[in-house]
C-alpha cells in the first residue's frame, strides 16, 4: 500500500491507498512543537489503532507547507515504517505547467491539488482550497496553472473578528436564512457565511470573465462543506482531491 501524507498549517492528513483505491484517511492536528520522537509515537499508535503494520506499506509520499514539521514526519516514517518518503518539491515530476511569476513559490499543496484537478476535471478549471486560507487556483484550457486569488480563511476571519471587537464573539458556521441579521449571533453568521459565499461566487464570475469561458469548479478543504453548498455556481466538493493528487504524482515519480 501507499501512504500519502498532506502536512497543512492546521492538520496533517494521512491517506492509505491500495493501488488506486483510497482505503482510509486519518487526520491529526499539526503541532510545530512536537519532536520527531513524539510524531513517531503518534504514528505507531495510529497504525496500531487502525490495524496497519510496517509490512503493509511499500512507499510514502509527502506534501507539506510546514517545513519544520516535514523533517520530523519524515523521520517518524523512517523509524516506524522503515521507508524513505518522497517529498513533493523542486525536482518532483508533476506534469503541471506552472505559469506564475515564480513557479518555485507555488505551495506543494496547491501544486498537488492542481495535478488532481487537471486529471479529474474538464479544463478550464477553478480549484478552491478552503483551509487556513481560501485559495483559488485557475487552470486554463490546456491545463496550465495560471495563478489565482488568496483570501483569509473562514475561521481566520471569524477569529479576527471575535478577538478584535470586545462585544463580538465566535459563532457557529450555520448559515442563517436571512442576510439581514436581527441579533449579534445572526449578524456575524450572516456576514461570515454569506460573505464568503458571495466572495466565491463573485470570484468565479470574474475569473470566467477574464478567461472568456465557463469553468468547471471543484472545492476541497475542511470548510468547504460549510460554505460551498450555499453558492449559486455548480461546484463539486471533493474531500480526497489532495490525496488523489499525491497518488498521481507518486505514479509519475516511481
Amino acid at each position: 500500500m501507499l501512504l500519502a501524507i498532506d502536512i497543512g498549517n492546521t492538520n496533517i492528513k494521512f491517506g492509505i491507498f491500495e493501488n488506486e483505491t483510497l482505503k482510509d484517511t486519518l487526520t491529526v492536528s499539526t503541532d510545530r512543537h512536537k519532536t520527531a520522537d513524539e510524531y513517531s509515537v503518534q504514528l505507531y499508535a495510529l497504525s496500531q489503532t487502525y490495524g496497519f503494520s510496517q509490512s503493509d506499506f511499500v512507499d510514502c509520499i509527502i506534501s507539506s507547507v510546514v517545513p519544520s514539521v516535514t523533517a520530523r514526519i519524515a523521520s517518524a516514517i523512517r523509524r516506524v515504517i522503515g521507508i524513505e518518503p518522497k517529498i513533493v518539491g523542486p525536482g518532483t515530476r508533476t506534469g503541471l505547467d506552472i505559469r506564475i511569476e515564480d513557479p518555485g513559490a507555488l505551495g506543494a499543496d496547491l501544486c498537488v491539488l492542481c495535478v488532481a484537478a487537471k486529471a479529474l476535471y474538464l479544463a478550464p478549471c477553478i480549484v478552491i482550497s478552503m483551509g487556513t486560507a481560501t485559495v483559488m487556483c485557475v487552470l486554463d484550457r490546456s491545463g496550465a496553472m495560471l495563478g489565482g486569488p488568496i483570501a483569509p480563511g473562514v475561521n481566520i476571519s471569524l477569529d479576527a473578528l471575535a478577538s478584535s471587537a470586545a462585544l463580538l464573539h465566535a459563532v457557529s458556521l450555520d448559515a442563517p436564512t436571512s442576510v439581514i441579521g436581527k441579533s449579534t449571533d445572526h449578524s456575524i453568521r450572516a456576514g461570515v457565511v454569506w460573505g464568503n459565499v458571495c466572495m466565491i461566487d463573485g470570484m468565479i464570475d470574474r475569473i470566467e470573465h477574464e478567461l472568456g469561458e465557463r469553468c468547471s469548479v471543484v472545492a476541497t478543504g475542511g470548510l468547504a462543506h460549510d460554505i460551498i453548498p450555499h453558492c449559486t455556481h455548480a461546484i463539486d466538493i471533493r474531500d480526497d482531491l489532495i490525496m488523489q493528487g499525491l497518488r498521481l504524482i507518486y505514479e509519475k515519480n516511481r
